[in-house]
């Protein structure tokens, strides 16, 4: 990575220089398709020392600045608050590419559904099970000794689905189409 320098009332001296591309070596890990960066240092009213740190990576610009009495400490703040900086934007852009649809399936035409408002009642398939022919008491059995409060059957005399559930009162609803 390139680093350019620039002083502002302040001549950038060989140690700081050393200093800031030593603890730029953090960033490589976090950084490590940015090319070029722009350090500014520059020293203010009542001897604050300023270090402002630009940095363009895969389309994002990030910016860090510090403000302290020493100008490595504010170097080193900088430098952390870049790396925190580019983190979030790495998550942001390994979530939005875990989400993301496959290549295939926008390819193929197929569109992901469309998510619900979140306070929109939503449809959770729970389980798949078998609907057995038993006729309509065999069925209430079965609910009285389940823990469910319903069973979906096949009703064995007219060979028709049929849904047979507990009511509230105590007594057995069933539902035929």
């Amino acid at each position: 990575m390139k680093i350019e320098f620039t002083g502002r009332n302040f001549s950038v001296s060989p140690a700081i220089r050393k200093h800031v591309t030593e603890n730029f070596k953090k960033l490589n890990s976090v950084l490590n398709g940015a090319t070029r960066a722009h350090v500014i240092l520059s020293v203010g009213k009542h001897h604050r020392h300023l270090a402002e740190i630009v940095v363009n990576w895969q389309d994002h610009a990030l910016t860090s600045k510090s403000d302290t009495t020493d100008m490595y400490v504010s170097a080193s703040q900088a430098i952390d608050r870049l790396r925190r900086q580019a983190l979030k934007v790495k998550g942001k852009i390994i979530t939005r590419k875990h989400h993301s649809p496959s290549t295939s399936e926008v390819a193929a035409g197929h569109m992901p559904p469309v998510e619900p408002e979140r306070d929109a009642p939503r449809i959770v398939r729970s389980r798949r099970y078998s609907v057995k022919p038993m006729t309509a008491e065999e069925a209430m059995m079965q609910v009285s000794e389940a823990a469910e409060n319903f069973l979906v059957f096949r009703n064995a005399d007219t060979d028709r689905i049929g849904i047979i559930y507990k009511r509230k009162d105590g007594n057995y609803g069933l539902i035929e189409p």
